[in-house]
C-alpha cells in the first residue's frame, strides 16, 4: 500500500470539515489549553498545523508572544496564512530555531511510520529549548479498532466523499474518494491515507524526553479511552 503523500494531505485538507474533526476538537484542545495555562513560555511551534485553528485558539486564549505553524500540505499552509499566522510548508527537521513549546495535535504522530516517528522525535528534542515541553496526542488501540474502522459517506451538494477504513497489524488504512462539482461536472480524486499505532512507551523511547503528563482522552464518549494526551519535557 502507498504511504501518505503530499497529494493525500491536500485531499484531506479539502474534506477535513466533512469528517467531524471540528466538532471533536474542543474536547482535545482543552487538554492542551489547561496545561499550557500552567506554565510560562515565550514561543510555540505547532507541527502539522493544518488549517491553523488550534494555533489561533491557543494564541488568543494565552496571548503567546510568538507562534509559528508548519505543515507539509501546501493547501493547509495556504489556509493558515489566511488567519495572518506565521506558517511555512517545511519539514520540522529542516526548520531553524528552538522553541519553549512544540505541539503536534489531533493524530499528527499517527501519520508517521515507526521509522519516521523515531526521526521526527529526535528533531523535536533538537528544536526544544532546555526545559521546553512537547505536547501531543496519540490514538489508542481501542480508538483505531472501534472508532474509525468502517465506511463513511457524506454529501454536501458540492462534494461527495466516501471513506473506507480498516485496521490490521497496527496499520490503519483509509481509502478516500472525493467527487467535487465543477460547473455541471464532477471531478474525481482518490487517495490512500495511512496511520500507525504507537504506544506511549514508543514515544518515550524514541524521544529521549521525560514524561510529565499522560492523560486519558475520550473524544467520542464511548466505552473506553480513544486517545492519550502526553506532555514530555527536555531536561
Amino acid at each position: 500500500m502507498p504511504k501518505t503523500t503530499t497529494d493525500s494531505l491536500d485531499l484531506y485538507a479539502k474534506v477535513e470539515d466533512l469528517l467531524g474533526v471540528k466538532e471533536a476538537s474542543p474536547r482535545l484542545y482543552a487538554h492542551y489549553l489547561l496545561f499550557l495555562d500552567t506554565i510560562y513560555f515565550k514561543n510555540l511551534l505547532d507541527v502539522g498545523c493544518g488549517s491553523g485553528d488550534f494555533l489561533m485558539q491557543m494564541k488568543k486564549a494565552l496571548e503567546i508572544p510568538e507562534v509559528k505553524g508548519i505543515d507539509l500540505s501546501p493547501l493547509m499552509v495556504s489556509k493558515t496564512r489566511e488567519l495572518k499566522l506565521d506558517v511555512a510548508c517545511i519539514d520540522l527537521c529542516e526548520l531553524e530555531g528552538k522553541y519553549d513549546v512544540i505541539t503536534s495535535v489531533f493524530d499528527m504522530l499517527n501519520y508517521l511510520t515507526p521509522l519516521q516517528l523515531q526521526h521526527f522525535l529526535v528533531c523535536v528534542k533538537e528544536h526544544l529549548n532546555n526545559n521546553g515541553v512537547f505536547l501531543c496526542d496519540i490514538n489508542t488501540l481501542y480508538g483505531f479498532e472501534n472508532v474509525a474502522v468502517g465506511s463513511f459517506i457524506v454529501d454536501d451538494g458540492r462534494r461527495f466523499l466516501t471513506v473506507d477504513s480498516d485496521f490490521e497489524k497496527y496499520e490503519y488504512i483509509s481509502e478516500f474518494t472525493l467527487f467535487e462539482k465543477e460547473n455541471e461536472y464532477f471531478t474525481k480524486t482518490q487517495e490512500t491515507i495511512k496511520q500507525y499505532y504507537h504506544s506511549v512507551e514508543d514515544i518515550l523511547k524514541y524521544s529521549g524526553l521525560e514524561l510529565v503528563v499522560n492523560d486519558d482522552v475520550n473524544l467520542y464518549e464511548l466505552e473506553e479511552v480513544d486517545k492519550h494526551f502526553l506532555v514530555l519535557q527536555k531536561v
